[in-house]
């Protein structure tokens, strides 16, 4: 559906996007994931049309943003990180507006308002003024605003910001509906926000694209080993040791202190390769009693940490 490719922008002699090049298909929800000044809002401003990349394309669905942008404009919704809100209007009033905006008919408008309104919880605070409104309600008017001429892409830039954990997970939520229907294009520097609600990340760093995929395959790309951790009972170390040694994908097998009376080691695999299975399955073949099983990963936090942390001097 989008198609990025070689994307750069240089802010007179700063590189704020280098050569980023992707592909983004219908239904996905993406997340850009990276530290602040990674570039992630300039790519956003870039995809929406609301500033010209240096060297590089964009197109959705063939359309050139650079070409046709008021034809790109109409099939995507933005909502900037900052929110640009009409406060001293009540938020059937501003949705009413911003759908006129639009170009939206009448009875289209209409039914619109009552849809977005629906989809956001907004149904409540209709006749509310927006300055009465919680930050969360007011991100909620935003997504609302980015909806009202249902368009095939929300490009939402740092949607959470701001919120406290309760709101956090109503966005949250509220983004996951949304992508059911939308394509749905979403930054943050908040690694739990993005790994729960996207199926898919990009981690920008300076500019670059860094990783790429889904959470679980960054992960396993990046962890370099994993670490499955067992306690057993009916067996001593050097038994368990010889049975499990040798299982496929096994590099080494460690002993543990037990918590609960068992034998316990900790077996290293590579970081693309789940042992788990087969080590249960060895395990129950024995009839040994299993106590504990848990695996050890690295976190998102931990990868995002060091692809995205500068090298120390």
């Amino acid at each position: 559906m989008i198609e990025i490719s070689g994307l750069t922008k240089y802010y007179g002699e700063v590189l704020a996007v280098d050569r980023i090049s992707v592909s983004i298909a219908k239904g996905e929800i993406l997340g850009l994931l990276g530290p602040n000044g990674a570039g992630k809002s300039t790519t956003i401003r870039m995809l929406c049309g609301y500033l010209p990349p240096t060297q590089g394309t964009i197109t959705v669905d063939g359309v050139s943003v650079e070409d046709e942008p008021l034809a790109v404009k109409k099939r995507i919704g933005y909502l900037p990180e900052a929110a640009p809100l009409y406060k001293d209007m009540m938020v059937y009033e501003y949705l009413s507006f911003v759908g006129k905006m639009r170009d939206l008919p009448e009875a289209r408008l209409e039914e619109r308002i009552r849809e977005v309104a629906r989809t956001c919880g907004l149904a409540g605070v209709m006749h509310k003024n927006i300055d009465e409104l919680s930050k969360g309600y007011k991100q909620r008017v935003g997504i609302a605003h980015a909806m009202i001429s249902d368009p095939d892409i929300l490009v939402l830039d740092e949607p959470t910001a701001g919120l406290d954990p309760n709101q956090i997970v109503e966005i949250r939520e509220l983004i996951k509906v949304l992508g059911r229907t939308k394509t749905v294009i979403l930054s943050s520097h908040i690694l739990s926000e993005v790994e729960v609600t996207c199926s898919r990340i990009l981690i920008i760093d300076k500019g670059h694209v860094v990783a790429d995929g889904s959470p679980e395959a960054i992960k396993a790309q990046f962890s370099g080993e994993r670490i499955l951790s067992i306690e057993v009972k009916g067996v001593d170390f050097d038994g368990l040791k010889g049975a499990l040694s040798g299982l496929p994908g096994v590099l080494r097998t460690e002993a543990r202190p037990a918590v609960a009376g068992g034998t316990a080691c900790a077996l290293t695999s590579r970081g693309d390769q789940d042992i788990s299975s087969a080590v249960f399955d060895a395990i129950k073949g024995r009839n040994w009693q299993l106590v504990s099983f848990q695996q050890e990963t690295k976190t998102l936090e931990d990868i995002f940490r060091t692809l995205t942390q500068a090298p120390k001097a």
